[in-house]
């Protein structure tokens, strides 16, 4: 098992990519904390301990490392998505998109980091998106500036504790498949008044590989990056994409 004996505490495990992210670090072997603000969804997930937290309040965030204790392994998976431009963004979408995405992470970060630094071990995987500061996405403002600070954050950390045996990667996916992503496909249906069916295979047929990513490929590259497998590895922006930024 890749990950035997290690400590793992994952965001947003209750549906999608952070699920599966749990599940497979489950199977192979780690202790996993597994938290969201979805009680329902963590109920349903076997063989992890779950933490209902707000990750967008300081004090939650203080408090779930204080009930988790120390980590070998952080998963910084939560996120949300508004779609719309510059002008259509409002005040409230913006500190939304940098409080979830980005600050969350800071806060997440600064809380395990200094017992991976005692321990000279730690590795701690960000989940950012190719929509950042490696593509611009058509009405995705605000995910994709958070997003892009979610990877200078990385590279900064990466930077800053290689030396002390920290490692800080980012997975960029494209387009996969989850819960929130199908929410969004049915919301644009609805304005489009177009079937689901038609409008999942239209976000299907605009990626290169010909379909939309599956949320347990992207567990299997964080499984890498979490693993003494990638011990060489930091700093890094792992595009996993079925080819959307091949051109």
């Amino acid at each position: 098992m890749r990950l035997a004996g290690k400590r793992a505490v994952v965001t947003a495990a209750a549906a999608g990519i952070g699920r599966a992210i749990a599940e497979r670090f489950v199977a192979e072997g780690a202790s996993v904390h597994a938290v969201d603000r979805d009680a329902e969804g963590l109920a349903t997930l076997e063989g992890v301990v779950s933490h209902v937290a707000e990750l967008t309040d300081p004090t939650a965030v203080t408090a779930l490392a204080a009930a988790t204790g120390e980590c070998d392994v952080l998963v910084n998976c939560a996120g949300i998505v508004f779609p719309g431009t510059l002008l259509d963004c409002t005040e409230e979408q913006w500190s939304a998109s940098l409080d979830l995405n980005a600050t969350a992470m800071f806060r997440l970060i600064k809380a395990y980091l200094p017992a991976m630094v005692e321990r000279r071990g730690g590795s701690i995987v960000n989940v950012s998106s190719v929509a950042s500061s490696i593509i611009g996405v058509r009405n995705r403002f605000a995910y994709g500036a958070s997003k892009a600070a979610v990877i200078g954050l990385t590279k900064s950390v990466a930077a800053d504790f290689v030396q002390d045996g920290v490692r800080c990667n980012a997975i960029c996916p494209g387009t996969v498949e989850s819960p929130s992503l199908r929410a969004r496909m049915q919301a644009q249906a609805d304005v489009t008044g177009e079937s689901f069916e038609a409008t999942r295979a239209a976000f299907s047929g605009r990626q290169p590989v010909g379909r939309l990513g599956q949320p347990d490929e992207i567990a299997a590259l964080a499984l890498y990056l979490a693993s003494d497998e990638s011990a060489f590895m930091t700093g890094t922006t792992a595009v996993i994409d079925g080819g959307w930024t091949v051109e």
